[in-house]
């Protein structure tokens, strides 16, 4: 019985949770010039950013940040410019003494083939 109650309580003590922020058709934190759009090509592979802060004793330490997440599946692809069919996901996961809160983008890059010559 102790050894359930035990395995009760370090479950309730390690848990987490996550929560879909939205779909988005299209997601982009760069200036993006629509003039030439009919040029641009999707990318083949799905592709990630993350933004990640601690949590020590329960406390955050700041908050993640979406733009940064964006930014970093932007610029995961050389050329792109925005990101197409996007999921946006916040989670937290706790652990006995800490834990961490994460958004995480993932998405479909729009590639300016323009800018991916340079």
């Amino acid at each position: 019985m102790k050894k359930l109650l035990l395995a009760v309580a370090l479950a309730f003590l390690a848990t987490g949770c996550s929560t879909r922020v939205g779909d988005f058709t299209m997601v982009s934190t760069k200036n993006v010039d629509l003039s030439h759009g009919a040029d641009f090509k999707r990318g083949i592979a799905k592709v990630k950013g993350e933004d990640s802060k601690p949590i020590i004793l329960y406390f955050p330490i700041g908050q993640p940040d979406m733009k940064t997440a964006i930014d970093r599946a932007i610029e995961s692809t050389p050329g792109a410019i925005a990101l197409t069919d996007v999921v946006i996901t916040r989670s937290a996961v706790w652990f006995i003494l800490g834990g961490q809160n994460t958004i995480e983008v993932e998405g479909t890059a729009l590639i300016d083939p323009n800018l991916s010559k340079r």
